[in-house]
């Protein structure tokens, strides 16, 4: 299994090819006048194609609004060939389910990969041959190396010592006499693996978000909201701590990030009853627009980017004079670094 110059390139799955009315994970790499070049992340990184009239099931009027550069996201697999080593994909037609499918799959298969490629690079190993004989096979028998990767954590030897891999015997005249199997683990790689994935599987804390509404009409109404503000992080507690974030006036997102998935959803709740109560003491109102969930990597680059266009479209205007509509409703703007700070 060693080798002086290890190869480090490889497919996370046995497949060398995604299956048709599959979602993928892919990253942009450039757009042309008719379609976008991508590489799909999970299949080591080889070159798919999505039409521009694959972007959209809407009229498109800007291509940069749909697909950018960089950006990494699912897609569904329209058709494959194997023989030009091509995939034709379409973000139009992949549902909010495959979405979330794949996202999952992707995630695990990504923490599986490096964790696969830091023991290759670190003992020397080909990633592909390391993938043969102890990924693909855990691929096979738990359904997802990760789930495999998880029991090695508490019980490294009845996982890993199950796996095996053929060495072929050869005579004084170099002809093969035998076959033999052995362990497909060497003991000093089986430490290296076991700890890296013990290092590794730690639980990830979840991010969890709520949308919300609120307004108010009275005078001095952005101090009744900045109180509602701080009664909602008042929720908060050192396991689940809580922050809103000004979207723009009247949208705002609370988040907190916890390992226990029902605790923070409860936060949450109970941060958006604080702040409700709060700012109807103000005659304000709060309205709540998506409860309390789990988010995804993806929503967090969504409502990242939709907040650093609401940023700069402000600023292209300030400075404009008509800004009495904004200060009767009491939506001045907030300055959300001090506001944490206090």
């Amino acid at each position: 299994m060693a080798s002086s110059s290890p190869n480090l390139e490889c497919r996370m799955y046995e497949a060398r090819f995604p299956d048709v009315d599959m979602a993928v994970m892919i990253q942009v790499k450039s757009i042309g006048e008719m379609c976008a070049y991508v590489s799909l992340l999970e299949y080591n990184n080889i070159e798919g194609m999505i039409l521009l009239s694959e972007l959209s099931r809407r009229r498109i009027r800007s291509i940069n609004s749909l697909i950018k550069v960089g950006r990494t996201e699912p897609v569904m697999v329209l058709h494959v060939d194997e023989e030009k080593g091509y995939v034709n994909l379409s973000k139009r037609r992949v549902s909010e389910e495959d979405i979330q499918i794949c996202e999952d799959r992707y995630n695990k298969s990504k923490l599986v990969h490096s964790i696969m490629r830091h023991v290759a690079e670190t003992m020397q190993l080909d990633l592909e041959d390391l993938y043969i004989h102890v990924g693909w096979p855990l691929y096979r028998k738990y359904g997802h190396a990760f789930e495999a990767f998880k029991l090695v954590v508490n019980d490294p030897d009845s996982i890993l010592n199950s796996l095996t891999r053929e060495v072929k015997e050869t005579g004084p005249d170099g002809t093969e006499v035998s076959t033999k199997v052995v362990p497909a683990l060497t003991e000093e790689v089986k430490d290296a693996l076991v700890k890296n994935i013990r290092r590794r599987m730690t639980p990830q804390p979840l991010k969890i978000r709520a949308d919300i509404e609120m307004k108010c009409f009275q005078f001095d109404g952005v101090l009744h909201i900045k109180d509602a503000m701080r009664k909602a992080e008042a929720a908060g507690n050192q396991d689940c701590p809580v922050k809103i974030k000004l979207v723009a006036p009247p949208s705002y997102v609370l988040i907190t990030q916890t390992l226990d998935k029902e605790q923070g959803i409860s936060v949450l709740t109970k941060a958006i009853a604080a702040c409700t109560e709060e700012i109807e003491l103000h005659k304000g109102k709060l309205t709540v627009k998506e409860a309390p969930r789990a988010v995804s990597e993806r929503e967090d680059v969504l409502l990242a980017e939709r907040m650093a266009k609401l940023s700069q479209a402000n600023a292209e205007v300030e400075g404009d004079d008509d800004s009495e509509e904004e200060e009767d409703t009491g939506m001045g703007d907030i300055d959300l670094d001090k506001q944490q700070e206090i």
